[in-house]
C-alpha cells in the first residue's frame, strides 16, 4: 500500500493518534527531566497542549487539510503550556500557515510544511538551544525534505522522518552535556517522537497501545451529578459553590499516604457534588467549590496535579436559563462586581495562597495559580488578561517554563501587554515593587527588568530520584539547595541543607533576606532556622512569610 496524497480526514486521524500516543507516554517523558526536582512536567505540558490541538482538529474534521491544520494550530496555540508546549505549538503553527490554502498535500508538500514549522519555532525562541526538541524537529524535517524530493509515498517519507527523529533524539546528549551527565535524552524531543509515531501508525493502518481511561465512568458520574445539582438552582445567585473543579492527582510515594475514604472526607469540607475515583497510581476528583485553588493545594499533598479543569458555573447557569447577569447594585457576595477599567494591571503567576496574598498586597491585580508541575496555558493567561480589564498590562511569569506561554499570550492579546521575564517568585516580587504607575509601559518594563538583577533566589526542595549532577551525588528524597537555578547542596537534613545554601548566598553586601516557607515546613523547623540566622547574621534584616507553597520547603530572596 502507498499513499501519495494526504487529505484532512486522514490528517485528523494522524493528529488524534499522535496525541493519544503522547498521552500514553507522558509519564515516561516526564521522567526524562534533567534535574531531580519535583517539576518534571515536559510530558504533561506537551500532552495537554497536543490534546488541546487534537480536540480542535477533531471538531473541525473535514477533507480540506489546510482547514484542519488551521484548527490544529488554533487549539495548540491556546492550549500551549510550558516551553515544550509552546515550541510544539509553534512547530505546527508554521506547518499550518504554509498549507492553509491547500486541500491536500503531496509527500513533498508535507515535508516542506514540517520544515517551515521548524523555521517558525526557531524564530519564536529567543536563544535556541541545540540538543532539544528543536534539534530533533529540524533533523527530522530535513530528512523528510531530502527523501520527498524523489519519493512520492507518504508512508516511506514518514518512516524516514521518524527514523531520523529517533536518531537525532539519541544524539541530544552529545549536544547538551547535562543530558549526558544525567544519562537521559531530551524530554521534549522524546515527546515529539511519540507524536510522529502516532502519525506513522495511521498512515500504515496500524494501532498503537493507548493509555486506557483510568476512571471510565467518571464522565458519566459527573454528568449525572451536574444534572442533579442544576435542578436545585432557580436563580444564578442561589449557587453556593461557583466553580466546577476537576483534576487528577498522580499519587507519589514520597507524599502523604493516600487513603480514598480519608481523602474524600477531607475534600467534602471544600464544597459539594464531590466524586472521587482512584487506583494505585491516580486519583480523579470532581467537586463544586467556591475556592478551587484551596482544593488543588489539598490535592498536591498526595502528588502531582494533572488534567485540571475549572469552570464558572454561575456564568454557565446564566447562559443556560437565559438569565441576564445581575446589575452591579444587585450583585451578591457570590457574584463579584466586574472591575472598572484601569490604566495599569500587573498579573503574576504563583503557587501557594500565601504567596498569592503577598503579591496582591503589593499591588498585583491578578494572580494565576500555577508554577512547577502546573504551568498555566496560553488560554489561562489570556483569560486573566481579559479579567484584569486594563489598558496596559504587565505579566510576571515567575517561572522559566512559563515565560514562553506568557509571551505567546501577550502577542495575541488586544491589550497593550509586556512580559517581564521573571524566573522565580523573588524576582517577581522585586519586579512588582519596582513598578511606578506614573511611568510609561516601556519605562516600567525597563525598571522592572533592572530590579531582577538586584535579587538572588534560593530554593529548598526534595529529590525525586537518584542521580549525579554537577559533581553532586543525590539520593531520592534528599533535600536539595538550589542557588540561582543550580543545585549546590544536598543533605538528608532540612536545617543543614538550608543553612549551607544560605552560607553560599549571603555575602558582605547582603542587606535583606526574605523567607517564604512552604506548606510542608513545620513551625519548629522555621523557628530553628530563624534562631540560627539571627545569631550568625545579626546585621541582616529578615522578613518571614508563610507562602504555603507546595514542593518547596523554603524560597529564599537575598538582596
Amino acid at each position: 500500500m502507498s499513499i501519495t496524497s494526504l487529505d484532512g480526514n486522514r490528517f485528523t486521524d494522524m493528529i488524534i493518534q499522535g496525541a493519544n500516543h503522547l498521552a500514553a507516554n507522558a509519564q515516561m517523558v516526564d521522567a526524562l527531566n534533567v534535574f531531580p526536582v519535583p517539576d518534571g512536567d515536559t510530558g504533561t505540558n506537551m500532552n495537554l497542549s497536543m490534546s488541546s490541538g487534537a480536540k480542535e482538529a477533531q471538531t473541525n474534521k473535514q477533507e480540506h487539510i489546510g482547514k484542519v491544520a488551521t484548527a490544529l494550530s488554533k487549539g495548540l496555540l491556546m492550549g500551549a503550556r510550558g516551553n515544550s508546549g509552546v515550541i510544539l505549538s509553534q512547530l505546527f503553527r508554521g506547518f499550518s500557515k504554509s498549507i492553509e490554502q491547500k486541500p491536500f498535500l503531496s509527500s513533498l508538500e508535507f515535508a516542506e510544511a514540517l520544515d517551515t514549522g521548524v523555521k517558525t519555532a526557531y524564530k519564536a525562541v529567543m536563544k535556541p538551544v541545540e540538543g532539544t526538541i528543536l534539534t530533533v524537529a529540524k533533523d527530522a524535517a530535513k530528512k523528510a525534505v531530502d527523501i520527498a524530493v524523489t519519493e512520492t509515498d507518504l508512508i516511506i517519507v514518514m518512516e524516514e522522518t521518524l527514523k531520523e527523529a529517533k536518531a537525532s533524539l539519541q544524539r541530544t546528549p552529545d549536544l547538551l552535556p547535562v543530558l549526558k551527565e544525567v544519562g537521559v535524552v531530551d524530554s521534549g524531543g522524546q515527546g515529539l517522537v511519540c507524536v510522529y509515531e502516532g502519525f506513522l501508525a495511521v498512515l500504515k493502518g496500524e494501532e498503537l497501545p493507548n493509555m486506557a481511561p483510568l476512571t471510565p465512568s467518571m464522565d458519566e458520574l459527573v454528568s449525572a451529578q451536574h444534572h442533579q445539582s442544576v435542578q436545585g438552582f432557580m436563580n444564578t445567585e442561589d449557587i453556593e459553590y461557583g466553580y466546577c473543579t476537576e483534576f487528577m492527582v498522580r499519587l507519589e510515594a514520597n507524599k502523604q499516604t493516600f487513603n480514598e475514604e480519608s481523602f474524600r472526607n477531607e475534600l467534602s469540607e471544600y464544597g459539594d457534588s464531590l466524586l472521587v475515583i482512584s487506583d494505585d497510581e491516580v486519583a480523579k476528583v470532581h467537586i463544586h467549590s467556591e475556592h478551587p485553588g484551596d482544593v488543588l493545594s489539598y490535592g498536591q499533598k498526595y502528588g502531582s496535579l494533572i488534567r485540571m479543569k475549572i469552570e464558572n458555573m454561575r456564568e454557565q447557569h446564566s447562559a443556560i436559563v437565559g438569565e441576564p447577569q445581575p446589575h452591579a447594585d444587585h450583585v451578591t457576595s457570590t457574584a463579584p462586581k466586574a472591575k472598572e477599567r484601569q490604566e495599569y494591571a500587573i498579573i503574576a503567576v504563583s503557587m501557594g495562597t500565601g504567596i498569592a496574598d503577598l503579591f496582591k498586597s503589593i499591588g498585583v491585580a491578578e494572580v494565576i495559580e500555577g508554577g512547577q508541575t502546573m504551568n498555566p496555558s496560553t488560554e489561562d493567561i489570556m483569560a486573566s488578561i481579559l479579567k484584569a480589564n486594563a489598558d496596559k498590562i504587565i505579566l510576571l511569569p515567575n517561572n522559566k517554563n512559563i515565560i514562553m506561554a506568557a509571551e505567546q499570550a501577550a502577542s495575541i492579546a488586544d491589550e497593550n501587554v509586556i512580559v517581564v521575564p521573571t524566573k522565580t517568585v523573588p524576582q517577581g516580587l522585586a519586579a512588582a515593587l519596582a513598578f511606578n504607575p506614573s511611568l510609561s509601559l516601556d519605562k516600567n518594563g525597563e525598571g522592572m527588568n533592572e530590579a531582577l538583577a538586584e535579587v538572588k533566589t534560593g530554593l529548598i526542595t526534595f529529590a525525586v530520584r537518584d542521580t549525579n549532577i554537577d559533581g553532586l551525588a543525590i539520593s531520592k528524597d534528599d533535600y536539595m539547595g538550589i542557588n540561582e537555578g543550580k543545585i549546590v547542596e544536598t543533605n538528608t537534613n532540612l536545617f543543614v541543607t538550608a543553612t549551607n545554601l544560605l552560607t553560599k548566598m549571603i555575602d558582605d553586601e547582603t542587606e535583606i533576606l526574605t523567607i517564604l516557607y512552604g506548606e510542608d515546613t513545620e513551625q519548629s523547623q522555621m523557628d530553628q532556622l530563624v534562631e540560627y540566622l539571627q545569631e550568625h547574621y545579626p546585621d541582616i534584616e529578615i522578613e518571614i512569610h508563610n507562602g504555603k507553597q507546595p514542593l518547596y520547603n523554603y524560597i529564599f530572596s537575598v538582596e
